[in-house]
């Protein structure tokens, strides 16, 4: 079982997560960032260090949300790892908590 970032991740894209994930399985795109499924080693680490409270377990992604299991595995294979926090986007903190981001995702 592997960790999954959901749709809250979009636009905020805070890197907390990626500084204590022990194998680096997060990949980085331009505003949002994917946990790799063959690579996690469901430590539990990354969730609780999220400031928008976007990664779930896979057994508790909810259920509007689990599209975003097959999304983490597709773009995980294309974008690049990501192993150091970097600053989060100027506007993170005004996208936290929207709903419906799912179109802001960029590829």
């Amino acid at each position: 079982m592997a960790f999954v970032v959901t749709e809250n991740c979009i636009k905020c894209k805070y890197t907390d997560c990626v500084d204590v994930c022990p194998v680096d399985c997060f990949h980085e795109g331009p505003n949002f960032l994917v946990i790799d499924p063959d690579e996690c080693i469901d430590c539990t680490l990354c969730e609780p260090e999220c400031p928008a409270n976007a990664i779930f377990a896979e057994d508790e992604v909810p259920a509007d949300q689990q599209q975003f299991i097959a999304l983490n595995a597709e773009l995980a294979k294309s974008w690049p790892t990501i192993s150091e926090v970097s600053p989060a986007p100027a506007d993170a903190d005004e996208w936290n908590g929207k709903t419906g981001k799912m179109q802001y995702l960029e590829r």
